[in-house]
């Protein structure tokens, strides 16, 4: 994803600033701000100068298929000129992604006998080295058996907690390809007006790819093998790093940071 940091600040504070290339390790996340068409914006903190800054989170995959990565590089190059006590000023930009971090991630914990059943993008969070942190295991248990407790977020909730039946550490495949999903549309993909025709989505796996913004074949395949009702045919995590999509997006410099 791409990530434009915007701040008001003195001309030689933003001087300093714009001398150094910025990456996720110079800034600390805080709360989202606000949702767009192609990303998020989040409160947070560059390090260096302790001033508070606006990160607004942009999905690549998502800018390249609807063709509008010319429109960002336009808007990049006129803002970061416009000088304006009433215009918000754009310093700088950069890029990260996570998708195989987190998969990782959960392969650890399920081999913990671990079973998060609350990932969602609020809790994700990113280290001081820029990796991924899985939070909030409030609604994580530590067990060998099945579950049947219904918990987590409902945008996130599989089939089977839905329906109040026993559930395995296959539930957080499913969470990742609702996260997987809503990176690349912006929107959870069994998102409803009311509450009652979400759970009817989910438990039918309504899933239906929008034309726009244009997503590839492979990542639509890897999603589609997440987001299956039959817990026992998804995806499962390992195959997933082998994946088409995975291996043509992951940055090999960083596939195994922090293992």
């Amino acid at each position: 994803m791409a990530i434009a940091a915007e701040q008001e600040k003195t001309h030689s504070e933003a001087s300093a600033t714009e001398q150094k290339r910025w990456t996720l390790n110079d800034f600390d996340v805080g709360k989202p701000l606000g949702r767009g068409k192609f990303g998020h914006v989040y409160l947070a903190r560059e390090k260096r100068s302790n001033h508070i800054v606006a990160l607004k989170v942009l999905f690549k995959s998502q800018l390249q298929q609807s063709q509008v990565e010319h429109q960002l590089r336009r808007e990049v190059e006129i803002q970061s000129h416009l000088r304006h006590p009433n215009i918000l000023r754009l310093y700088g930009y950069f890029y990260d992604q996570y998708v195989a971090s987190l998969a990782r991630a959960l392969i650890y914990c399920h081999g913990k006998h671990v079973i998060h059943r609350d990932i969602k993008p609020e809790n994700l969070l990113i280290g001081a080295q820029g990796e991924l942190k899985i939070a909030d295991f409030g609604w994580s248990v530590h067990t060998f058996n099945r579950r049947r407790t219904m918990c987590g977020t409902l945008d996130y909730l599989p089939p089977e907690m839905v329906e109040s039946v026993e559930h395995d550490a296959s539930v957080d495949i499913w969470s990742l390809g609702v996260l997987c999903y809503e990176f690349l549309y912006g929107v959870p993909p069994f998102e409803a007006r009311e509450h009652s025709d979400t759970y009817r989505r989910i438990v039918q796996v309504d899933l239906k790819f929008p034309p726009k913004p244009i997503v590839s074949s492979a990542a639509k395949d890897l999603i589609s093998q997440m987001l299956v009702k039959d817990s026992a045919n998804r995806l499962p995590l390992h195959k997933l790093l082998e994946h088409q999509w995975i291996i043509q997006n992951a940055d090999p410099s960083g596939i195994c940071r922090g293992c």
